[in-house]
């Protein structure tokens, strides 16, 4: 049975566990303290592996504090980031956490980076491909967009707007070497539709 040998404060103030004289892993203050650790407590396998799962959830929750103090995150990236680093359970857990504390938001995510994608002249369909790798469902993300690419005042297709903004920025040269093709090409890789793609272009047809 694993005796707990040291208990050792760390320079981040977590409690590091020293167990048979190896470090073992380390605990916030409060899982330690309600824990009731002592040195020389004989430690049954079972509670050693419960302390260190409770161990790698608060540092998952505190990782995802973290990262939500840097920018906003969809629930499915921030679960995507703590995989990297932590179990799926402590992963999971981290981000119900946020959920709870209102830290998240999924549809006020997805609008507020669709606006600064279109803002990035991204086509509605290149703005739908990222909000799904960011962890946003398919009908959240959807409607995200759906809501963005409503016809403005002058009733022009800000898909329309952004490609035309595109052109006139990176393409234009290529247009008046007659390079045709080579753009509308470039337009289609970027995600626009045809429809679009020969609308904008006979915008510019001499």
């Amino acid at each position: 049975m694993p005796r707990l040998t040291q208990i050792k404060e760390t320079k981040k103030g977590r409690l590091a566990l020293f167990l048979d004289g190896e470090f073992a892993f380390s605990l916030d203050e409060d899982t330690f303290a309600g824990a009731n650790l002592h040195e020389g407590d004989d430690l049954e396998p079972w509670r050693v592996e419960e302390l260190r799962k409770q161990s790698d959830t608060r540092r998952a929750l505190d990782k995802a504090m973290d990262y939500l103090s840097l920018r906003d995150h969809a629930a499915g990236e921030l679960y995507q980031k703590l995989c990297r680093k932590f179990d799926a359970h402590s992963a999971a857990y981290a981000v119900a956490r946020a959920e709870e504390l209102g830290l998240l938001d999924d549809a006020g995510f997805a609008r507020r980076r669709a606006a600064e994608l279109l803002r990035k002249r991204k086509s509605r369909r290149e703005i739908l491909s990222d909000l799904t790798a960011k962890g946003i469902d398919r009908d959240t993300a959807a409607e995200a967009v759906e809501s963005l690419y409503e016809p403005g005042d002058d009733g022009e297709d800000p898909e329309l707007v952004t490609a035309r903004a595109l052109v006139e920025r990176h393409y234009a040269a290529k247009l008046a070497a007659g390079k045709r093709d080579q753009v509308a090409a470039a337009l289609a890789r970027r995600g626009f539709s045809h429809a679009i793609i020969r609308e904008v272009l006979a915008d510019f047809q001499d």
